[in-house]
């Protein structure tokens, strides 16, 4: 009997151990489901970088499209890099198609180096305002062109606006293309930009624009071409003496990602980017038109004169500026010209 007890015991023992090794089971709720545990959420990556500093209304914008994406979606980091920190707007572009970063938003004269067709958004005076340039842009001919940046490893959302370029120089007041006889102006590597200069007698010098502050007052070139925010909020009045609104080219900008960040995105994630690329268009539009319509003042405050142009002394540069339509509008882009044309017409 003492004996049959023991063993008894001895068996409610190594039960009782077994059972605390045991995993602890999740315990169930109310109608007897079992609560899934919380996983954190995996975030990718989305590098965007630009050439611009914080201050200018583009940073501002992808500000807004980080923003407006987090009330989205919770599966994208997004990551923010200003004043060429990733690098120029061409090895950028590379990046994206590569894969080793997300976003930009590039002006579209070096997107030309990549989709040729981009280069009809490059010739002088073809925006005659900013409502017009809208119109085209998001329109279909603009649909078209961002559409055929998926070929080449990118994916192009929207346009967002750098504005009109004017001419800004350290040395001569510039009211007509014959005061610009030998200045030597940093311009974009693009051909159209170089052939328009040199219309206007100038001496174009192609520059990646993380080097154009420095070059600017080493002196290493006299004058550069950008919106009126851009000259701005760069400081450029530091280091020039005028700006002329020459207004010669209306500047969008394109605010792309990588193909293959937007093919490993869910459905949800894509339409939520989308999404807000157009809100943060839309605040980063008026953002930059608000800038270029007041900054003018904050130029002549800091020291620079601004030399707004007459009718005719607009005319002059642009009758200069017409001579190289010919030479480019060939092929596609002469299509696309057409097109342009055509619709603003309208």
């Amino acid at each position: 009997m003492k004996r049959s007890l023991a063993i008894l015991l001895t068996l409610m023992l190594v039960v009782g151990l077994f059972a605390g090794c045991t995993p602890k089971q999740q315990t169930t709720t109310e109608g007897g489901n079992t609560p899934a545990e919380t996983k954190p959420v995996e975030k990718r990556v989305m590098r965007i970088g630009i050439g611009l500093n914080e201050d200018h209304p583009q940073f501002k914008g992808l500000e807004k499209f980080k923003e407006e994406l987090n009330k989205k979606v919770d599966t994208i980091d997004v990551q923010l890099f200003a004043n060429s920190a990733l690098g120029d707007d061409r090895a950028m572009m590379e990046g994206l198609q590569l894969g080793t970063q997300e976003g930009t938003c590039p002006s579209t004269a070096p997107i030309g180096n990549f989709v040729e067709e981009f280069k009809v958004f490059d010739f002088p005076y073809l925006f005659p305002d900013e409502a017009s340039a809208d119109k085209v842009l998001d329109g279909e001919i603009g649909q078209e062109l961002l559409d055929s940046l998926s070929a080449k490893g990118m994916k192009g959302l929207v346009y967002w606006e750098n504005g009109f370029r004017n001419l800004t120089n350290r040395q001569v007041e510039v009211r007509k293309p014959e005061d610009m006889k030998g200045l030597k102006v940093r311009t974009m590597e693009n051909p159209i930009h170089l052939a328009a200069f040199r219309a206007f007698g100038a001496n174009p010098t192609p520059m990646a624009f993380g080097e154009l502050f420095t070059a600017l007052q080493q002196k290493t070139v006299d004058g550069q071409e950008n919106p009126i925010a851009t000259i701005y909020y760069n400081k450029f009045y530091e280091v020039q003496g005028y700006t002329t609104l020459t207004k010669h080219l209306y500047s969008p900008f394109v605010f792309m990602i990588s193909q293959k960040f937007w093919d490993e995105s869910t459905p949800e994630e894509q339409e939520a980017i989308m999404e807000a690329a157009k809100i943060a268009r839309d605040h980063e539009r008026q953002l930059n038109r608000e800038a270029n319509e007041t900054l003018s003042k904050e130029l002549e405050a800091n020291g620079m004169k601004v030399i707004e142009l007459t009718p005719e002394e607009q005319q002059a540069f642009q009758t200069k500026a017409q001579a190289i339509y010919g030479e480019f509008a060939q092929g596609k882009i002469a299509e696309y010209l057409d097109r342009v044309q055509k619709e603003l017409a309208k």
